[in-house]
């Protein structure tokens, strides 16, 4: 039975027996206690915060943005009058599937095309598909997506609760099907708008490169480095570097 215990239980287990009287057990298990409620405190209070920032960013930037949301949207209804905004769904924590918002930067049967250029895909050594000169978008759609303009509508994801601020970007499920089990620890973190490699060059970090940058995030989550990663994303998107 011992094997189905978790590694604090074991070390309790030791301490239990080497503490001899009942006034020293007592004194260990409500050490022990202590500690665990501390430790629920503290990252819960973290996650918290977390969330609190996601509303208040998310719900700001919905309302100041909103002279470049119409701007969009007209000049993709110019460009070839089809559907403003484009709904995919996509993997978040946990592998719960979700319904990811973007303004359409592609032609609108920009899916089917796709299963035609994956012979073309410029992404190496991963499940992603990338390409510089995607022909399916749109001449409007380059701009937006070089600025990141396209990916503004998931400010609501992340009103939602489907989406954070900063995490791993949420992949799609025919990616997740064909995942490697460390692949798949990605799914462990709410997905986000920006991340490590978000910042630090997008497109231009290979699929190793993002998968390891993002368990690396998970690893040393944090409010202040999830704030750190917000004021880098900044410069990143107005010189859109990597991004096609």
């Amino acid at each position: 039975m011992s094997r189905h215990l978790t590694p604090e239980d074991r070390e309790l287990m030791a301490h239990w027996t080497a503490a001899g009287t009942a006034a020293g057990r007592t004194r260990l298990a409500l050490r022990f206690w202590w500690k665990r409620l501390l430790w629920r405190v503290v990252v819960g209070g973290t996650l918290g915060l977390k969330r609190l920032l996601d509303i208040v960013v998310a719900a700001c930037a919905l309302l100041g943005l909103l002279p470049v949301f119409l701007a969009t949207a007209l000049l993709i209804k110019l460009e070839d009058r089809g559907p403003l905004f484009f709904k995919q769904t996509r993997v978040g924590r946990g592998g719960r599937h979700f319904g990811m918002w973007k303004f359409r930067s592609m032609v609108v049967n920009a899916d089917r095309i796709k299963d035609q250029l994956l012979a073309k895909n410029e992404m190496q050594g991963g499940v992603t598909f990338k390409m510089k000169n995607d022909p399916r978008v749109t001449r409007v759609g380059r701009y937006i997506r070089k600025y990141s303009v396209d990916e503004l509508p998931q400010f609501w994801n992340v009103l939602a609760g489907d989406m954070s601020l900063v995490g791993p970007r949420p992949p799609v499920p025919r990616e997740v099907a064909v995942y490697s089990v460390e692949e798949r620890q990605r799914l462990l973190a709410k997905p986000g708008l920006t991340c490590f490699w978000q910042v630090g060059g997008r497109s231009n970090i290979d699929f190793a490169g993002q998968v390891r940058l993002d368990l690396a995030y998970i690893q040393a989550e944090s409010f202040w480095l999830d704030l750190k990663l917000l004021v880098q994303t900044v410069p990143a998107v107005l010189f859109g570097k990597g991004a096609f």
